[in-house]
């Protein structure tokens, strides 16, 4: 078993940046792939950003390519997301995944609030 555990979040004005960390506990997470994803109220959750298990390929949504940064630190268990020129559409919750497989996440962090004010 993981435990993912997210931080970071809070309020930003449009334009700001921040950086949401996720701590794995439980099992190393060196091998598994992780990401990121959202979710607004009434909305579905989307996908963020992804990472493998090795660091390389980060894969990203088109709606935050070149904006956010996605990385990891598998001696600290930690995976985080570097978010510049944030702005009020990327408002909503975010997740911290984790999983054997990229696209296939069976754990999941309880979420961290990011609220991006104009």
């Amino acid at each position: 078993q993981v435990q993912l555990v997210e931080s970071g979040g809070g309020l930003v004005q449009a334009g700001g940046s921040l950086r949401l960390s996720c701590a794995a506990s439980g099992r190393t997470v060196s091998t598994h792939a992780m990401g990121w994803f959202r979710q607004t109220p009434g909305k579905e959750r989307e996908f963020v950003a992804s990472i493998s298990r090795s660091g390389g390929g980060p894969n990203y949504a088109s709606s935050v390519e070149g904006r956010f940064t996605i990385s990891r630190d598998d001696n600290k268990n930690t995976m985080y997301l570097q978010m510049n020129s944030l702005n009020p559409e990327d408002t909503a919750v975010y997740y911290c995944v984790a999983g054997r497989n990229a696209g296939s996440y069976n754990y999941w962090g309880q979420g961290t609030q990011v609220t991006v004010s104009s």
